[in-house]
């Protein structure tokens, strides 16, 4: 039943946005603190959540942060793991109504949202969620996991506003409009 209800599409994109995270996790990050890297597979997440919904975004995050883990060697994290579902569900469901296809993003007030969205998102997930299920899963140090949790915030705040801005309103534009074709006569 739950296959029935993503389309051909949409399985297609969770796979590439799967694959596309797992890549950017390895090979565009940068290590800032304790196992905390600063990284744009969130920027990722977010486009691919805004154009193909919640459901998307939190597979490609949760199989995403799967596919990093076990590359990395450190073991599964599932809180953080959990987290990285939760952020691309968050902004399926923040963002929905934004018709990306339509140009809707090249609307100042869409860009704002989206930004907004992002700070608020990326504020609760790795600043409060993350930290509070590494005490209670992995009993972590406080100030450790909410340092971590700071940091990660920041700069996936950072990443997210700028990157995923530039592919929402490049792929905005660069969809052809309904009614934008006319028939030559």
């Amino acid at each position: 039943m739950f296959a029935q209800t993503l389309s051909v599409k949409t399985i297609v994109a969770i796979g590439i946005g799967t694959a596309l995270f797992f890549l950017l996790a390895r090979f565009a990050s940068i290590p800032v603190f304790a196992n905390t890297t600063l990284t744009f597979q969130y920027a990722l997440l977010a486009f691919f959540a805004v154009l193909f919904g919640p459901i998307a975004g939190l597979i490609i995050g949760l199989a995403g942060h799967i596919l990093t883990d076990l590359h990395f060697g450190w073991g599964l994290w599932w809180s953080w793991i959990i987290v990285s579902g939760v952020v691309g569900f968050a902004f399926g469901v923040m963002m929905k109504g934004v018709n990306v296809d339509e140009g809707e993003f090249e609307k100042k007030s869409s860009i704002i949202r989206f930004i907004v969205c992002s700070a608020i998102i990326h504020v609760i997930s790795w600043g409060v969620i993350a930290p509070v299920l590494d005490i209670l899963i992995y009993s972590q140090p406080a100030n450790r996991v909410f340092t971590q949790g700071l940091i990660a915030s920041i700069g996936n705040i950072i990443t997210t506003a700028v990157v995923g801005t530039i592919l929402l309103f490049a792929y905005s534009k660069a969809k052809p409009k309904t009614g934008s074709l006319s028939k030559d006569r």
